[in-house]
């Protein structure tokens, strides 16, 4: 059986004049015909007795390319993210983290929530990075007022900002020396490792549990990975039985996210050219109220007149491209589904709409 996809196994998308570029996030990919038949050959068994072998599979991939003992499959990195904090801290004790990172602004505050774990946020720099004076004071003394600090939480990349294999020896290096346990938030770590030219495990040497998503740059439609020791990974796995993720044949998930680490990760250069490329040309276009401010690795964001707020989405959709909501500020994230020929099409569309 074959399943629509685009040429060269792109990822299947609305064709001919109904075909829509999406921009809004690197999560709208869509399988490719080599995805499809993987899900379609995939042998799968009960996930929770421990004997889907794709499962296994991908978690022996997933654990030996972040240079780990051991990993488990999530169905979201919100799932994931909740799980690894919940692994590291009890009831009452706080992690830190930056101001803005996902866990604590769009994962609806669940460490807090369902487990009853306070993050202490700080604000990060212009690079997405946490002062390090501010970590190191951020750690509290032993004293019955005070929450234990257990855990430092990064993220990786920030708004498409890889931070920088020095920065993460330092900051982690800060915590260690008082007794802390380190997590990334890595989303997107594959686009950083592939930004900053280094293998995904040196990224991972630096951090006790990693968090790494399947769905977006690297395409699979649904999942996330959480690495670390054998020891933390046992305790992930047991709370992810009681956020009630534990999944039965799960192998016709995970054979999409092993598909993805075996073909997706290298092609995240491409991702970033596109974007690279879609700055410059929107740079170009010399619009009043259009303004290119950032391009970080697959993302670029452009800041919008009050004009151009209301009106720019709904005619680029008449124009067959899509972005995210009504704001000053737009992301605009290239991803596999994007071609270079698809870049010139949105610059375009960009001409046209904001002259019209």
């Amino acid at each position: 059986m074959t399943y629509p996809a685009a040429s060269s196994d792109r990822p299947a998308a609305f064709s001919g004049a109904n075909r829509v570029i999406d921009l809004r996030s690197d999560t709208v990919t869509r399988p490719s015909q080599g995805m499809y038949d993987a899900i379609a050959s995939a042998a799968v068994g009960d996930d929770v007795y421990g004997d889907d072998p794709t499962v296994n599979a991908l978690e022996a991939k997933a654990a030996d390319l972040m240079g780990k003992e051991a990993a488990v499959l999530f169905a979201s990195g919100t799932q994931s993210n909740l799980a690894a904090v919940m692994a590291h801290c009890g009831r009452g004790e706080e992690f830190i983290i930056g101001t803005g990172y996902h866990i604590v602004t769009y994962e609806a505050m669940g460490t807090a929530v369902l487990g009853s774990v306070a993050a202490y946020s700080i604000p990060t720099n212009d690079v997405g990075e946490i002062p390090l004076d501010a970590i190191k004071g951020a750690v509290k003394l032993p004293d019955p007022h005070f929450p234990v600090t257990r855990l430092l939480s990064l993220e990786n990349t920030h708004n498409g900002m890889p931070l920088s294999m020095d920065y993460m020896a330092k900051a982690t290096a800060v915590v260690r020396e008082a007794g802390l346990n380190t997590h990334l938030d890595g989303a997107r770590v594959m686009n950083a490792a592939v930004a900053l030219g280094v293998q995904p495990a040196e990224v991972g040497a630096y951090f006790d549990t990693v968090s790494v998503c399947l769905s977006k740059g690297l395409g699979s439609p649904v999942g996330s990975v959480l690495v670390g020791s054998a020891d933390l990974i046992a305790k992930a796995r047991r709370i992810r039985k009681m956020l009630g993720g534990a999944m039965r044949q799960a192998g016709v998930i995970a054979a999409c996210g092993l598909y993805a680490l075996e073909n997706n990760i290298d092609r995240l250069a491409e991702d970033h050219l596109h974007a690279s490329q879609l700055a410059d040309g929107l740079a170009g276009l010399n619009v009043d109220g259009l303004d290119v401010v950032a391009c970080n690795t697959n993302m670029v964001f452009v800041d919008l007149s009050d004009a151009l707020v209301a009106r720019l989405p709904s005619a680029l959709l008449e124009r067959g491209v899509q972005i995210s909501g009504r704001s000053s500020r737009i992301r605009l994230v290239a991803h596999l589904d994007v071609s270079a020929d698809d870049v010139d099409k949105v610059v375009s569309a960009f001409g046209d709409a904001c002259s019209a």
